[in-house]
């Protein structure tokens, strides 16, 4: 079975890894490199980003 395609793109991605402090891991590693902590805690950034635009979209 292969894998899903990212919903994020990649640079999008590697802004949240740098503001979240793991992108040296990023470049070292690759994305595999990452703990499923870390990975989480990008999804959990990405939702509050997205949230955050859809109340400016709002206004």
């Amino acid at each position: 079975m292969g894998r899903k395609r990212s919903m994020m793109s990649d640079s999008f991605k590697e802004e949240i890894a740098k503001e979240l402090g793991f992108y040296d891991k990023v470049q070292k590693d690759g994305w595999g490199g990452i703990s499923g902590r870390d990975a989480g805690n990008m999804v959990k950034r990405a939702i509050q980003m997205a949230e955050e635009q859809m109340v400016k979209d709002r206004n």
